[in-house]
């Protein structure tokens, strides 16, 4: 039995399996024991199918049989499929986001902070179903204006909603409720929009102890939003979720590790009560994701700090460093760029599948950070060859392609905690450099849409394809 990837992920469908959810991961692990692979069990579901079905077990638990309810979920599911959301998508607001944020609701509604009624499940049901769609975004974030703006005006989902004598402007509320953060102008916009909400609704117009039961609710659903994944994964899923939101927001990747840890400070700080309430329900061992998701990104931080005091104080030193063939042929030279390699967001691992092959191809121009001198630790690299050799997104049509002129830079790869120290720019600077040693007049790569703006000038730098909603560019430069 032969493997080529370092890392094996078991997804396991864990509700099927109960109690024997253990005997089964030690079965697994006892059959790669002689290896030198690491066994990943995801506590999440492998697909949409999976998800679907356990959805549709918490509906009937709790007597919603109705079929309306039902052609909802699959409605939204090829929703989302259909405008390029689905699984494919990579952006924390997929298919996958919406559905675990449904079944958290389900699956947590009989917590103790509030009382939910079954009324009050089947709004939180179709809420948490919509609660991020918005088919016209530009970015990766949903404006919950667009999102009311489509469920207003959908006819097979306002037919739906009709079938099961559901109040819109509740649903509306909800979805407003969750709208993050939940201060500032953005607070005040959804409160005004709430109150015209509560006013056309003839349920709420003059009830306002409904009304703040229903603001309670909208609460509950915000913080099953912000939990819900994190308590469905390992820290393995819960870092593929945080590249994905920077990704999709068009973050640096310096931010990933400190925004994380003020997000999770910020939900255990500010919503107390309603968050140990909702995780006190949850089974054990998503609790236990959660809080392992916490720390460990707070781990994280702690070494990025750390990193960065060291070359603050001049304790660690860059040196980007020219590779011979001899070395990258070694293995153990291969195999710790491809660790490195890994770690970025899985659109950026240009030529997965030939890696070894590439690093030994002498086309490639290949060059490392290495910590102190060039025979140190390797942090990072960066990588390119000629432009033919790459297949790039469809939508890409570049003038260049055939006429062997043109290199293509990968993205850089950096070890994390080690973004952000010019390291990554004074690789960047030697690329270029040998490639007008090889006579290419151009370069291309992907960039963030402000980081290619501010090389307009510096180094004549045009767009050549831009891409919505990530940013994340393709550009040109004139070596």
């Amino acid at each position: 039995m032969t493997f080529k990837n370092e890392q094996i992920i078991i997804l396991l469908n864990l509700s099927k399996y109960g109690q024997k959810k253990d005997q089964s991961v030690k079965k697994l692990k006892n059959i790669f024991k002689n290896s030198n692979f690491h066994i990943s069990v995801l506590q999440q579901f492998a697909n949409t199918h999976s998800m679907r079905n356990e959805i549709l077990n918490l509906l009937i638990e709790n007597g919603i049989a109705d079929d309306s309810y039902v052609e909802m979920l699959d409605y939204t599911i090829d929703l989302f499929e259909s405008q390029g959301l689905g699984t494919e998508y990579y952006g924390y607001h997929n298919i996958n986001h919406e559905l675990e944020v449904t079944y958290v609701s389900l699956l947590a509604a009989k917590q103790k902070k509030i009382e939910i009624t079954n009324e009050d499940i089947k709004y939180l049901y179709v809420a948490a179903l919509f609660h991020d769609f918005d088919p016209q975004k530009s970015v990766d974030k949903p404006h919950e204006e667009s999102v009311l703006k489509f469920i207003s005006m959908d006819k097979k989902l306002l037919q739906l909603i009709n079938a099961v004598d559901m109040d819109l402007e509740i649903i509306k509320v909800l979805i407003l409720r969750t709208t993050y953060p939940w201060i500032g102008e953005l607070k005040k916009n959804a409160e005004a929009q709430i109150k015209q909400c509560f006013d056309k609704s003839d349920l709420t117009k003059n009830n306002l102890i409904y009304q703040e039961h229903i603001m309670e609710m909208g609460q509950y659903l915000s913080v099953v939003d912000r939990v819900s994944g994190y308590a469905l994964g390992d820290f393995v899923k819960s870092m593929e979720m945080a590249k994905m939101n920077a990704h999709a927001l068009a973050w640096r990747p310096s931010l990933i590790i400190r925004s994380a840890v003020a997000y999770f400070e910020e939900l255990l700080n500010k919503e107390t009560d309603m968050i140990k309430s909702i995780l006190k329900i949850l089974p054990k061992e998503m609790r236990k994701n959660f809080f392992d998701t916490v720390l460990s990104f707070m781990k994280i931080r702690q070494q990025e700090i750390t990193i960065q005091a060291n070359y603050s104080y001049e304790n660690l030193k860059l040196v980007p460093t020219i590779e011979c063939m001899s070395t990258r042929k070694d293995p153990k030279f291969i195999k710790t760029l491809y660790e490195i390699f890994m770690e970025l967001p899985t659109p950026l691992q240009f030529e997965k599948e030939n890696f070894e092959e590439s690093i030994k191809d002498p086309q490639i121009i290949i060059n490392t950070l290495r910590l102190n001198n060039k025979n140190g630790e390797i942090v990072g690299f960066s990588k390119g060859g000629p432009l033919e050799k790459y297949r790039l997104r469809e939508e890409i049509r570049d003038e260049n392609y055939g006429i062997g002129n043109t290199v293509f830079l990968e993205p850089l790869a950096l070890k994390m905690g080690y973004w952000g120290l010019k390291g990554g720019s004074e690789m960047r600077h030697m690329f270029i450099m040998q490639c007008h040693s090889m006579k290419y007049m151009y370069m291309t790569s992907f960039a963030l849409r402000d980081v290619i703006r501010a090389r307009i000038d510096k180094e004549q730098a045009e767009f050549v394809t831009l891409f919505d909603p990530e940013r994340w560019d393709y550009y040109r430069i004139k070596i």
